[in-house]
């Protein structure tokens, strides 16, 4: 069944709103349109000028799903797009036009699609379409397992020691998944990649019953795996706020450091979009600082 909607001005068909995404829980697309139309005004300042890669699940988070970069050739006219070189990239293209989200119809279009997740680079892009130096510099912190993320908790304060030694500000939040990322702003004239991987290697070597900063997937098993590599121009984050494809419509969630501190079980620190339009009702928008 297809839905005429007008949004702020715009016309949208919205379709198959009885479908279930989430089936563990019964969590509908309806539901999935209607989270990101509450949560846009905390959550689309964090999109504002990023090009847009999403993960879209048609057929609900047990089905395939696919990533997508290339703005689909029936996104209307009014969704910003921005062509972007990409070097190297697959189906032998030099270049992809990239979805700019912006504004609350281009949201619920997207949330229309099953894009269920929202992925952004650390750089944003000029209002003429260049991409900008990058504006963040985030640290993704992956627990192998036995590891969770009660241990990149820990991880994460020791990261934010040695950030505020050279004056910069970590805002942490959860991934939505296992783990959890912390962001800074970023103005510095070091290639971020470069400073993040240094930061990553001295806590390696400080704590290395603890923390690994290399790939190799063989050594991180009961140890955090700090990957410096997201500062990559070429790679994409979580976006906050951005649902997770998980049993569970989870949500990567802006944190208090109280709560960082205060993590005993991976449970402490699980939310579901209803908790996070609940906590944005109490606490506003805590990823404003980055």
């Amino acid at each position: 069944m297809k839905v005429p909607v007008k949004v702020d001005g715009r016309e949208l068909t919205l379709s198959n709103l009885g479908k279930v995404l989430y089936p563990e829980v019964g969590f509908t697309k309806a539901e999935v349109i209607d989270y990101y139309s509450r949560i846009a005004p905390v959550l689309l300042p964090h999109l504002k000028g990023r090009p847009l890669t999403v993960k879209r699940y048609p057929n609900g988070v047990d089905g395939a799903y696919f990533f997508e970069k290339n703005a689909p050739g029936h996104t209307p006219a009014w969704v910003r797009r921005v062509r972007l070189p990409v070097p190297g990239s697959g189906k032998n293209r030099d270049t992809i036009d990239f979805a700019v989200v912006e504004d609350l119809p281009s949201l619920v279009y997207y949330a229309n699609l099953a894009a269920l997740e929202l992925h952004v680079p650390q750089w944003r892009v000029s209002d003429d379409g260049q991409a900008e130096p990058p504006d963040l510099l985030v640290f993704d912190l992956d627990p192998g397992a036995p590891a969770t993320i009660v241990e990149c908790c820990q991880v994460a304060q020791l990261l934010r020691g040695l950030l505020e030694d050279d004056g910069l500000t970590a805002v942490p939040k959860t991934s939505g998944n296992k783990g959890m990322q912390l962001y800074t702003r970023w103005d510095g004239g070091q290639e971020p990649s470069v400073y993040a991987k240094e930061l990553a290697q001295r806590l390696a070597k400080d704590h290395p019953r603890h923390v690994v900063s290399v790939m190799t997937k063989s050594a991180r098993p009961g140890k955090v795996f700090i990957d410096w590599s997201q500062n990559n121009p070429a790679k994409t984050t979580v976006a906050p706020y951005s649902l997770r494809a998980r049993h569970r419509p989870t949500v990567s969630t802006p944190l208090l450091w109280e709560e960082v501190e205060a993590c005993r079980t991976p449970e402490d620190l699980v939310f579901t979009a209803p908790d996070v339009l609940a906590r944005v009702d109490k606490h506003g928008d805590l990823f404003s600082q980055a």
